[in-house]
């Protein structure tokens, strides 16, 4: 069977469902359903959400699992919170520039999200001062 498509091929808004059938009694509702928020995630997302759901939100086992580095899973994580519809929380723990660089450099992340997060982790820094 087919997965559902969530998105228009031709203009890229939203899909509605407008029929359901039921395989083993044959009913069949018809109306305008909207499908989940998560229908609306990529592949990529929604495998990303998967694995971290499997790994309970471990960000090491995540790590691990999809052998990217801890900035890249903190970028994915707020990437699908915010296609999800709910504003990301900000970072408890600064990435170490070690950290950002390395992910910059195997192309886990941007320019611009590691400029962001070195502008953080220095705003971070400077409040732990005082």
């Amino acid at each position: 069977m087919n997965q559902v498509i969530s998105r228009c091929p031709v203009c890229r808004h939203e899909l509605t469902v407008e029929r359901l059938k039921c395989d083993c009694c044959e009913t069949v509702i018809e109306n305008s359903f909207k499908l989940s928020k998560f229908d609306y995630l990529s592949d990529e997302e929604r495998h990303f959400t998967e694995t971290f759901l499997r790994c309970r939100g471990n960000i090491k086992e995540v790590e691990k699992e999809l052998g990217i580095s801890y900035p890249t899973v903190r970028s994915k994580l707020d990437a699908v919170i915010k296609k999800l519809g709910y504003e990301a929380e900000e970072d408890h723990r600064p990435a170490r520039r070690e950290e950002v660089l390395k992910a910059l450099e195997k192309g886990e992340i941007t320019a611009e999200q590691a400029i962001a997060q070195l502008k953080q982790q220095a705003k971070k820094e400077e409040t732990y001062r005082g």
